[in-house]
């Protein structure tokens, strides 16, 4: 039987651990979720009265008030939300950011419901999780088919039910709700700052790739265009319906142009039709994994022809995809590193809105740069030390952060 999502990376983190020598003590702690919250959302949609299952994992406090996104999905389960709790806690603490981990779904297929349906779930939820989250306690934000209009809709309820204006509470908001600028490229563009820093430290400088791209949503698409827009050949990009590629490579946003207007990808242009599973085995420098977890897994790893693997999804690979890909000498650049700018600017978001005072995009984007560059220097330079994978290294960094933290406070 595989691991799940939530023992996947709680292996992970066990291995880091053993590495670093922790006790089993703090191992435990580590290992296990401070607060697992339960609510079922009674919810007059269109269809009827109708029940949906929703969770909030708050994952880790030691370093910061708990952090994460709030997902909408018809497979969102508290297994895979204690693993994205888990992957948050991690994630803040290799950015270095002074935040904990926390993560929240929903159990709907947001497709099957029109935007007054997803309004009335969206302030269901936040109506139910108010007692728990709070500006200093824990600060949700967008995910997977949630937005900034599904952050506004939990704000303004979350605002009612407490009775104060707490803009800080929640991020990944409209601007003109305390937003903050660049939040809306922030995880495409921290997985950019990331993927430069690692070719100008292994490579000397930052030469064109051939780039595939497998996701279209709002982290996929800003990639392959800012990647694009930097010299990159753009040769296969896919969302859910499948993908297109060409060996001559493409404009991303000429196939965006098509997906937004309801056609096919490649429906007027001379690009090849690939199923998503064709596509992560494309020929290319640099695969981009944008989507879903679990993308890149033991009966598909041996074939991605890649160099490097960019994660600006959650989870996309599997420990034995991990483990051929070290064998091939495939590098994978981690989710908890090559993400993490979109939790990086949701801090910046939290920053301004307790000050009151807030930043144009060049701002945004210098002080990004700074954190994920940085990241980037701290997790090569772990990397050298322990002689180990880049993932390896990203979690034996957090894991080093967040026992310090546990042990300083006297949790353990």
């Amino acid at each position: 039987m595989k691991n799940t999502p939530f023992e996947n990376i709680q292996k992970r983190i066990k291995k880091a651990s053993n590495i670093l020598n922790l006790s089993s003590e703090m191992q435990d702690f580590l290992l296990t979720p401070q607060v697992i919250l339960q609510k079922d959302l009674e919810v007059e949609t269109s269809k009827g009265l109708e029940v949906f299952p929703s969770y909030r994992v708050q994952y880790s406090n030691a370093r910061g008030p708990y952090k994460g996104g709030i997902r909408f999905h018809q497979d969102a389960d508290l297994d895979e939300v204690s693993a994205l709790a888990a992957g948050m806690a991690v994630k803040c603490a290799v950015v270095n950011i002074p935040l904990g981990g926390a993560k929240g779904g929903v159990t709907i297929n947001p497709k099957k419901y029109n935007q007054d349906d997803l309004e009335k779930v969206s302030r269901a939820f936040a109506r139910e999780m108010a007692p728990y989250i709070g500006v200093d306690q824990d600060i949700p934000a967008p995910d997977v088919y949630t937005n900034a209009q599904t952050m506004a809709w939990m704000l303004d309820e979350y605002e009612k039910t407490v009775g104060r204006s707490e803009p800080g509470v929640i991020t990944g908001k409209p601007i003109v709700l305390g937003g903050s600028i660049g939040r809306d490229i922030a995880t495409a563009q921290g997985g950019v700052f990331v993927l430069e820093e690692y070719l100008k430290k292994i490579e000397g400088s930052v030469q064109p790739k051939r780039v595939v791209v497998q996701g279209l949503g709002n982290a996929g698409y800003t990639a392959a265009d800012i990647l694009y827009k930097a010299g990159h050949n753009i040769v296969g990009v896919s969302d859910s319906s499948g993908g297109v590629w060409s060996e001559a490579g493409f404009d991303p946003g000429l196939v965006m142009k098509n997906k937004e207007a309801g056609k096919k990808l490649g429906e007027g242009l001379k690009l090849n039709s690939v199923t998503n599973e064709e596509l992560l085995v494309l020929p290319c420098d640099i695969l981009v994994v944008a989507a879903l977890d679990n993308q890149l897994r033991e009966d598909n790893a041996d074939r991605v022809k890649a160099k490097i693997i960019l994660e600006l999804a959650n989870g996309p690979t599997t420990p034995d995809a991990d483990t051929i890909f070290e064998s091939k000498g495939i590098v994978v650049i981690p989710d908890v590193l090559a993400n993490a700018g979109g939790v990086t600017v949701s801090y910046f978001e939290w920053v301004q809105n307790r000050q009151q005072y807030y930043w144009q995009l060049e701002e945004v984007q210098v002080k990004l740069q700074t954190i994920m560059v940085s990241a980037m220097d701290n997790v090569l330079q772990t990397q050298k030390k322990y002689i180990t994978s880049l993932r390896n290294a990203c979690y034996i960094l957090g894991v080093e952060r967040l026992s310090s933290a546990i042990s300083l406070r006297g949790r353990v």
